[in-house]
């Protein structure tokens, strides 16, 4: 969460705006977008030349030599913000409109890629010099305290809170996944070189972001492999979205962490107008807890697999559909899909345990996503079968993040994700878990008796420790004994007072 100095830099870059006459959230938004990108590849290009150079493989900057803009060309390292933000109101404004706003526009050279389509019709909106000159002066404050925090999250924290000022963005029950919780879900499932990843509600890409981070740091052999690299640059990565903004701020935070072409697309997931099925080996995601569709709006398909108007349980079937055999998955749900009562609960929970093979149910204290949200929900992580295949599921009690559970979310030393992530990876050792520990194995006949109820409190037991009390005697004893000192202490004062 953003919170001193830096909420309220960011604060104050809105006031900027509106003074300057841009007083649109969603213009904001977009603008400061635009602005953070050209910002970040100025650090990402120095970043990945410096990657390039340990692993002793080549790497050209995209701000080398000489850029073509249209039908002209300039030195590509006045278009870096660490040049321009030097230069006077004045020329930083005509250098921003005719080359900076331009290049990062056809950044791309491919017209049919994710980023070339959702860039096409963005607009540079900053009417003047001397408002431009403050937003950038603005950012570069903001991005210094950023530096200082040395938090891992605090980018995607500064993302939500600019995207808080947008009071409607179409989409209720949508929010951004923290960081660590995101991590968490990607170190569980463990991504290979060889996987097709999706996020079919990807916001602004966190989890895919997340998720090539991983490979590159597990997989270095991506980089030394050229069918490898080629995949993980042009064909891993496929995100959709039913928000523009967030689609050109997904597109453009996955190339500045080097993924050069995600599939990031404008997609309804739950219409006819998503038609994959079986394509892909890993999903991640967060879907929004919008409340119910309407039935025209959601594809037949889904219906026939589970008949609701349930965001939470379509996105479910979604994921079953869109998965290969021998996919897996990681996901967040909202608490009632594990125990809901209605047919439509028990049906996707049944086709989970029965029909799949469900691995881990890891519930997270409702505190998780404050301030944006208080809703109690859990992990599931399970892989298509198509047959069957579970045996037991794994339940995690995760009582603690890392962080306050109020609206602050303050760092605290309680942090139960490094133990949730060792004992997932070693199941051997978590058989003989008591019920009254933080995870348990829970075998499938258990689970089938109980209706399919995948809530850990159904299975968890609360061990009693028995407390002896002093007898009623006893404690009267001591209250007359108190009542004796209490008498002695007010004639004492009484004395004094005379």
């Amino acid at each position: 969460m953003i919170t001193g100095e830096l909420k309220n830099r960011i604060d104050s870059l809105w006031d900027i705006f509106a003074a300057g006459g841009l007083v649109n959230p969603l213009d904001v938004i977009e603008q400061i977008t635009y602005l953070m990108f050209i910002h970040d590849l100025d650090d990402s290009d120095n970043l990945r030349a410096r990657e390039a150079a340990m692993l002793g493989l080549p790497y050209k900057s995209i701000f080398a030599d000489e850029v073509q803009v249209g039908d002209r060309r300039i030195d590509g390292q006045q278009l870096k913000w660490s040049v321009f933000h030097d230069y006077p109101a004045g020329k930083m404004y005509s250098m921003m409109q005719e080359w900076v706003f331009p290049f990062i526009k056809n950044l791309h050279g491919n017209k049919d890629s994710a980023y070339s389509k959702y860039m096409d019709d963005a607009i540079f909106k900053l009417p003047t010099p001397l408002l431009l000159s403050k937003v950038v002066d603005a950012l570069d404050e903001i991005y210094k305290l950023m530096n200082e925090a040395q938090s891992a999250d605090v980018r995607g924290d500064v993302y939500e809170y600019i995207s808080s000022r947008l009071q409607v963005n179409g989409r209720a029950g949508a929010f951004r996944t923290p960081r660590h919780i995101i991590r968490m879900m990607v170190e569980m499932v463990e991504p290979q070189p060889d996987d097709i990843i999706c996020d079919p509600a990807c916001g602004t890409a966190g989890f895919l972001v997340e998720a090539g981070q991983y490979l590159k740091g597990k997989h270095r052999e991506l980089f030394f492999d050229r069918c490898k690299k080629d995949h993980f640059l042009n064909h891993m990565f496929h995100g959709f979205d039913m928000g523009r903004t967030m689609l050109r701020i997904g597109a453009m935070n996955m190339m500045t962490h080097g993924i050069d072409n995600p599939f990031i697309e404008y997609r309804d997931s739950l219409s006819d107008q998503n038609p994959d099925r079986e394509k892909y080996s890993l999903i991640l995601a967060n879907p929004p807890f919008k409340g119910s569709l309407d039935y025209d709006t959601v594809s037949a398909d889904l219906l026939k697999m589970c008949k609701t108007k349930k965001t939470e349980l379509l996105f479910l079937a979604l994921f079953l559909r869109m998965l290969k055999v021998g996919g897996r998955c990681a996901c967040i749900v909202p608490d009632g899909v594990l125990f809901g009562s209605s047919t439509a609960h028990k049906a996707i929970r049944q086709e989970l345990v029965d029909g799949n093979r469900l691995e881990a149910v890891i519930s997270m204290p409702s505190g998780v996503f404050k301030p944006y949200a208080g809703v109690s929900t859990a992990v599931l992580i399970f892989t298509k079968t198509g047959h069957g295949g579970t045996d037991r599921v794994w339940f995690y009690d995760m009582q603690a993040d890392g962080f306050s559970l109020d609206d602050k979310r303050s760092s605290v030393a309680e942090n139960d994700i490094p133990d949730i992530i060792a004992r997932f990876r070693n199941p051997d050792a978590e058989k003989d878990r008591k019920r009254t520990e933080k995870s348990f194995f829970v075998p499938k006949d258990e689970i089938v008796a109980n209706d399919y109820d995948l809530s850990i409190n159904k299975y968890k037991k609360t061990e009693y420790v028995k407390v002896e009390y002093p007898s009623t005697q006893e404690i009267m004893a001591e209250l007359r004994e108190l009542e004796k000192m209490i008498g002695v202490e007010m004639d004492k004062l009484e004395e004094i007072l005379k």
